[in-house]
């Protein structure tokens, strides 16, 4: 899995240049239409992270791959995405000019700034949600009512001009709420394959350690599988059949590779490492790091 793409990759990506309110402190907004990112010249969407969240109107025959699903859409319809989930899409005809629609992008830091709660909390931008809707004509024009007023407000100079922004998420979100997602929608496409990668994107970001206070702490199968929203037996299954590996087995093989590393690139002593790395007591990550490698830590650090 690669590193999650960013806002300023976001831009580079699509535009070629980054705005000047990127990194005002206290997140950041923005919103365009969709066919304005959808040029031939530029960089095909990756299945990946973003580090931020996105809310896309989109109209047309596409098929969004999101985490263990596939969501084929022919219409109009709604679509939230979140940070801990990857995504991609595809045109199901091939034919760019007909798909339109509006998406707005924001970090979580554009909320938690001014607004109490988290909105990861909603259902929607839950890694296990189902995140797309599906609109009748009366609901696209509704949504695209809301759109076009994030388009006129974000052009203003007033002052308030994001705590609005904010309540127009908020009323999509609310409308979204009010709404049954669309159940048929979700196809279970290489499903094992998915799921092994949302895991091992989940894995790879606590990595690196890099500071003594930074600590691993989603050690077990069953902690995956509930940031997923799946059985631990159904998420034990995909990586299995997927790595020939047992989660666990994955695991503790990233587990003593960033053992390794900060055992040989680092001078933090032995009980600060295996604190880091979610061992309550230096005789635990002595234990196992023996097992695994028949050299304790200060042994191997000095080979």
């Amino acid at each position: 899995m690669n590193k999650p793409e960013t806002i300023e990759d976001f831009y580079q990506n699509k535009f070629s240049f980054l705005p000047d309110n990127l990194n005002n402190g206290v997140g950041h907004f923005n919103v365009f239409k969709l066919e304005d990112c959808l040029r031939d010249d530029h960089k095909p969407m990756s299945y990946n992270r973003r580090d931020y969240y996105k809310i896309c109107l989109t109209r047309g025959h596409n098929v969004y791959h999101y985490a263990d699903r596939s969501i084929e859409i022919d219409g109009t319809a709604l679509i939230f995405f979140n940070p801990l989930v990857p995504y991609t899409w595809e045109l199901a005809t091939g034919n760019k000019s007909e798909v339109t629609g509006y998406f707005c992008i924001f970090t979580e830091a554009f909320f938690t700034e001014k607004i109490r709660g988290n909105i990861s909390d909603l259902p929607m931008f839950t890694p296990g949600g189902k995140p797309a809707y599906i609109l009748n004509e009366q609901q696209d024009k509704q949504i695209e009512e809301i759109f076009g007023k994030m388009f006129e407000e974000i052009n203003t100079d007033y002052v308030y001009k994001y705590d609005l922004l904010r309540n127009y998420i908020t009323e999509i979100t609310h409308f979204a709420l009010k709404t049954q997602p669309s159940e048929s929608l979700y196809k279970h496409t290489d499903a094992n394959t998915r799921i092994t990668s949302v895991f091992t994107d989940l894995l790879e970001r606590q990595f690196p350690i890099e500071t003594t206070t930074q600590r691993f702490t989603m050690r077990s199968a069953k902690d995956y599988a509930s940031q997923l929203s799946v059985h631990v037996n159904h998420l034990n299954r995909a990586i299995k059949e997927t790595t020939g590996k047992t989660t666990t087995h994955y695991i503790t093989e990233r587990l003593l590779r960033e053992a390794k590393a900060l055992l040989k690139h680092t001078d933090w002593n032995i009980s600060e490492i295996g604190y880091c790395l979610g061992f309550e007591e230096p005789t635990h990550f002595n234990n196992f790091f023996k097992k695994l490698t028949n050299h304790t830590p200060t042994s191997y650090r000095i080979v």
